[in-house]
């Protein structure tokens, strides 16, 4: 395990968000030292899921998406759940958020439905990523190029399918930190 102590990573979610997508990455970046915020689009806790509908957990979050500098955190991770990723693409702030951390070449991990905000932002395009699979055509059409591998790192993008490839994905984004 990497030590991440001083390092600063947001996640970025709204209610429906995949619950192991956003609950693993936090805490195994927690147990490595980093300092983990989670930012939303509004105060108020959100619900996560499993498996899209069924709610499990209440998680409060740090901040709105308006209270994340993204020139000051280390990296961004967008987990999915296909709700949270349809609510958080046309969210204006979060699309801001990730062509600034695109732009400062920030590590940038995006998991299952998430790459919806990258195609929504203009991001994809030249770019190397997976997805949950009914996202590739999203991805093709967006200019990118769509591969079923549980981890892609092009650059300082970090992209997953699903919950089952989070070791590959919690992974890289050490490896990206470190």
């Amino acid at each position: 395990m990497s030590d991440l102590s001083g390092k600063t990573v947001a996640i970025i979610a709204t209610d429906f968000v995949e619950e192991p997508e956003l609950v693993q990455p936090r805490d195994a970046l927690r147990d490595a030292g980093a300092t983990v915020r989670i930012y939303s689009s509004s105060s108020d806790p959100i619900q996560a899921v499993q498996g899209d509908t069924d709610p499990t957990q209440k998680i409060d979050v740090d901040g709105t998406f308006d209270d994340l500098d993204a020139s000051a955190i280390d990296a961004l991770v967008v987990p999915g759940g296909t709700v949270n990723a349809d609510r958080i693409r046309v969210e204006p702030k979060a699309q801001d958020i990730v062509r600034r951390v695109m732009e400062d070449k920030t590590p940038l991990a995006v998991i299952c439905h998430g790459p919806w905000l990258l195609v929504s932002a203009g991001l994809a395009r030249g770019r190397r990523l997976t997805s949950y699979h009914s996202l590739a055509d999203d991805v093709r059409n967006a200019g990118g190029t769509w591969t079923d591998e549980e981890v892609v790192v092009d650059g300082n993008l970090i992209t997953s399918r699903n919950p089952d490839d989070l070791p590959a994905f919690i992974k890289a984004l050490e490896d990206a930190l470190s």
